[in-house]
């Protein structure tokens, strides 16, 4: 990576160490809202038996813990760039009585295991935020067995993933925020259509496939969406830190308009995502 790309990185690892208390604290609503992704790839990789499997970014622990349990003298490694997100995947897999797990602080772009390592790998949600998204590819690549599988999740559209929109949409509206140039980690820099096969098929993967899957934000109550999402979304909270306390305030009272226009009883917010397959 050059040196921007190092030095984003390094903005990353601060930022979701320091949004860890964050995600430790809304565990049960986020990986609820994730388990459908999560789902679905460990559908693609089929983990089974003695199974030797790599979860690369996978923040407090999903789907790896899961996948954990469903093997039978297997093991999983658990990596992510934050090294207090994976203390919570640590508890987690205490708290649950997982011991066939170690966790891993480490980059994607530059992973510590030898060549033909790990015979299927998992990463939800990761490739948006990956400085240099082939190298990450190129990499996964490496470690995984000749005849592997590997699934990844990457947010669909804006248009389908309200969740996101109606909190970065309205900051937007009232704050005037530096676009970020064409191709910088963000939410959803993965879903333009055939670019992430189009990574994948690069780093020498093939029956590259896509698949679109669609979950909800069973948040319930707009007050409890509004304070997750400025307990866990760096770029929300990062924009809300510059806004006074009047923009604050129209900002957060459109909001809750928008999401009682859209939900007006219980609050469950539509998602979607692609989760990209494929066997190297």
């Amino acid at each position: 990576m050059n040196q921007q790309q190092e030095e984003i990185r390094e903005q990353q690892r601060q930022s979701w160490n320091k949004f860890s208390a964050g995600w430790k604290k809304w565990d049960v609503l986020t990986m609820d809202f994730l388990k459908p992704m999560g789902d679905e790839i460990i559908a693609s990789i089929k983990p089974a038996g003695r199974q030797t499997i790599l979860d690369i970014a996978a923040g407090t622990g999903e789907p790896g813990l899961t996948i954990a349990t469903m093997l039978e003298g297997g093991s999983v490694t658990i990596t992510d760039l934050s090294e207090d997100m994976l203390l919570i995947a640590k508890e987690n897999a205490a708290g649950r009585g997982i011991l066939n797990i170690e966790t891993m602080a480490c980059d994607v772009c530059d992973l510590p295991f030898p060549d033909n390592s790990f015979d299927a790998i998992s990463c939800r949600f990761g490739f948006m935020f990956f400085p240099d998204m082939q190298l990450a590819a190129n990499e996964m690549a490496r470690v995984l067995k000749p005849g592997g599988r590997i699934a990844t999740s990457v947010w669909n559209v804006p248009e389908k993933n309200f969740w996101v929109t109606a909190m970065m949409g309205t900051i937007y509206k009232y704050m005037e925020l530096p676009t970020p140039p064409p191709g910088a980690p963000g939410m959803f820099r993965c879903a333009q259509p055939g670019l992430m096969k189009g990574i994948f098929e690069k780093a020498g993967f093939r029956n590259v496939t896509e698949k679109e899957v669609a979950s909800t934000l069973n948040s319930g109550t707009v007050d409890t969406y509004w304070n997750m999402m400025t307990e866990i979304g760096a770029p929300i909270v990062a924009a809300l830190s510059k806004a006074d306390d009047t923009t604050r305030q129209k900002i957060k009272k459109e909001v809750f308009e928008l999401v009682h226009q859209k939900y007006p009883g219980t609050v469950a917010i539509d998602a979607g995502a692609i989760v990209i397959s494929a066997v190297k």
